[in-house]
């Protein structure tokens, strides 16, 4: 079922002369301005890597990846019932989170014919219980019935392997591993090294050595350190 934020975001990006669903070979594509395909994804990027890929060989794709940065949690009674609660989900998103999803993507992304927009939003999130749907604590028994875009933070496009290194700090050591990165963005190590993974698989780190059997990496030739501030 399709929620009202793929709507929402696909209205933002459908000019008024665009065409949406638009049948392009097996696939149906989002929105079409010109001789642009617009895919908005909110579920995994791995899902649409292989239409994604075969698309790419004759068409120019710009794919829209949201990442929820806050979500309201609004609970119904019942489906389409009344709302009975509201509160603010725990969980915080920031642009980083795109790595959880590129880790799937490196087959695909950089491509010259692909631009992947990232838009940072806020939305409401509408659910009403599922009555034991699922084998879960009942507090985890619950069906989305929607989602809605409240606010765009920030919109962020990426192009190539370059542009997803402005995401990282500045002031990493030459060579650095995956250890360093971890402590500069305020992370878990695992988390650092899917994002050593992902740039050195897209060209944008160089594995330099070991250091014991710990991998050191440096930025590659084409690709410029972030500058401290």
């Amino acid at each position: 079922m399709e929620t009202s934020l793929h709507r929402q975001l696909k209205a933002i990006y459908a000019k008024e002369d665009a065409r949406t669903e638009v049948p392009v070979g097996r696939y149906r594509i989002d929105a079409v301005v010109d001789d642009l395909l617009i895919e908005v994804q909110h579920a995994s990027l791995a899902s649409i890597r292989d239409k994604v890929q075969d698309l790419l060989r004759e068409h120019r794709v710009l794919i829209v990846k949201p990442i929820i940065a806050r979500k309201q949690l609004v609970k119904r009674a019942r489906k389409n019932g009344r709302v009975v609660g509201r509160r603010r989900s725990p969980k915080q998103g920031t642009m980083l989170a795109l790595f959880d999803e590129l880790v799937y993507f490196t087959r695909v992304f950089p491509h010259e014919n692909l631009m992947l927009d990232v838009p940072l939003v806020d939305i409401e999130e509408w659910r009403y219980p599922g009555h034991g749907r699922r084998r879960r604590r009942r507090e985890n028994d619950f069906v989305v019935e929607d989602q809605r875009l409240v606010a765009l933070r920030k919109l962020q496009r990426f192009q190539t392997a370059a542009d997803l290194t402005e995401l990282l700090p500045s002031g990493l050591p030459t060579p650095f591993h995956t250890g360093h990165l971890a402590t500069a963005l305020g992370m878990e190590r695992w988390v650092a090294q899917r994002i050593a993974y992902c740039l050195r698989k897209m060209g944008a780190f160089d594995e330099v050595g070991k250091q014991g059997n710990t991998r050191l990496y440096d930025f590659a030739p084409i690709v410029k350190a972030p500058r401290a501030a």
